[in-house]
């Protein structure tokens, strides 16, 4: 019996080792640790700090000494082996904890698929594989309705230390799961021929979104709308169609920028200042609403988009003349202007023959 339990450990140890990746002398050093915590329980007031504990990594033999003197009590060998037992599961979890937070490690800054698991208070906990994830209430989408075994995508916001060790924290409301989402849809965003140069956005409402592509031949708009805008719908369907999107085309010229940002108003004129970093917009009265729109939400959002504070002035608009309508307008003057002399003359030279 008693070398089958030699055996068993010495195995149990080496595959720890040799399978998780936990060294050797780090595990035998913590079952010492755990067999004196053993030994003080069993024995109150005694100054653990006079004690040694040795073990035996073939036998699993392990031994209590105080100044050389052997004070193992009988039968110390099973609630060693117990304890060398628990201390390796732990070690193989804590190994297979470490290694799963460092693969999450390498993909903070991504988009990775999750589920609800639980709600825990204002939080939500997201499975999303081999762990689980975090949202906080301000990482929720305030006009989105979650339920237990929801699958959604989520944003790896990033993993920071609370209170079980490193935790997992995801996001519906950052920026990056936008970009993310269109990287996903849009092959032309993957590889990098169309450049997403900045989003301004309103999680659950609106946003609004600037690409540009230095490649000749690439419409970058079309790319991310893609045919009949089945490629941007597929992105609204993951916010279940509450979030509407407008993708505009980035410009170098600060005008012509934040005129594109202020779509889908059209007609408008803008004078910039930069240094300032303001612009000053002069919109169609019939357009005016369209440039500011609900509650001044595309005019925030332009304004966050292209970083220029937007002033919004409407203004009626001159109707001109086409040249060849002034030419019969004025033709038409003339021979009216023309018969109304004749009639006067025709009126005074009847007058004289009276």
């Amino acid at each position: 019996m008693p070398a089958v339990q030699r055996s068993e450990f010495s195995l149990a140890l080496n595959q720890v080792a040799n399978e998780r990746g936990v060294d050797i002398s780090v595990v035998l050093d913590t079952v010492k640790n755990a067999i004196l915590a053993a030994y003080k329980k069993d024995h109150p007031g005694v100054e653990i700090e006079e004690y040694l504990a040795t073990l035996d990594k073939n036998s699993g033999e392990a031994k209590i000494f105080l100044k050389d003197k052997d004070v193992t009590p009988p039968g110390f060998g099973r609630i060693a082996a117990q304890t060398a037992k628990q201390v390796i599961l732990q070690k193989i979890r804590e190994k297979e904890k470490e290694a799963i937070i460092s693969d999450y490690k390498t993909r903070v800054g991504t988009i990775i698929n999750g589920m609800i698991l639980r709600f825990a208070g204002p939080n939500i906990i997201v499975d999303v594989g081999k762990t689980e994830a975090i949202m906080p209430l301000h990482e929720q989408i305030p006009n989105e309705k979650y339920h237990l075994n929801q699958r959604l995508a989520v944003y790896l916001l990033e993993i920071r230390e609370g209170l079980k060790g490193e935790e997992l924290i995801v996001s519906r409301t950052d920026n990056g799961l936008l970009e993310g989402l269109f990287k996903r849809e849009v092959p032309e965003v993957a590889q990098g021929s169309v450049e997403i140069k900045n989003i301004a956005r309103e999680p659950g409402s609106r946003s609004k979104i600037a690409v540009y592509s230095a490649q000749s031949g690439i419409d970058p708009v079309g790319s991310c709308v893609g045919q009949k805008g089945v490629r941007v719908q597929a992105v609204i369907a993951e916010f279940g169609g509450l979030e509407k999107l407008d993708v505009i085309q980035w410009q170098e010229n600060p005008k012509d920028y934040v005129a594109q940002a202020l779509s889908p108003a059209k007609n408008v004129r803008v004078e910039v200042n930069e240094d300032e970093k303001t612009a000053h917009v002069f919109v169609p009265s019939e357009e005016l609403s369209l440039a500011i729109g609900k509650e001044g939400q595309n005019a925030r959002l332009a304004s966050k988009l292209t970083e220029h504070r937007i002033e919004i002035e409407g203004e009626k608009m001159e109707v001109k003349e086409p040249e060849e309508e002034k030419k019969v307008i004025t033709k038409v003057k003339k021979e009216v202007s023309g018969k109304k002399s004749v009639k006067k003359k025709v009126i005074k030279k009847s007058k004289k023959d009276e």
